[in-house]
């Protein structure tokens, strides 16, 4: 018996932000939206999924976005993800040096931090 693996990451959003969630995970970041079961769906929020990534933003009140707490993405081209990003008005901050990686932050429409990591 024993942990297998990650089934999804959920990050607070306020109510009524499906619409800046669906902009940004889906248009900007490039995950599917992927229905809520209908009795989750009556609390708002949104759900995408990626090749092996699913993230979950669920309406919290009151909202508090998670500045330190984060979900740390693998991305395959860092600088052409930045380059996207600049274009959609998305500031990136560096990260800090980690071995075997090149790494930033950019923050969602609700102030949640992403860490975005590529391997080198």
């Amino acid at each position: 018996m024993g942990i297998v693996g990650l089934d999804h990451v959920q990050l607070a959003m306020p109510r009524d932000g499906e619409a800046d969630a669906r902009a940004f995970y889906g248009a900007v970041l490039g995950f599917a939206e992927v229905p809520k079961p209908p009795d989750l769906a009556k609390r708002g929020g949104c759900w995408f999924a990626g090749d092996s990534v699913n993230i979950h933003l669920g309406v919290e009140e009151p909202f508090r976005p998670a500045r330190k707490a984060h979900p740390a993405l693998l991305v395959d081209d860092l600088a052409a993800l930045r380059e996207s990003l600049a274009g959609h008005g998305i500031d990136f901050s560096e990260g800090s040096p980690l071995d075997g990686y090149v790494r930033g932050d950019i923050c969602d429409p609700f102030g949640n931090r992403i860490e975005l990591m590529q391997k080198l």
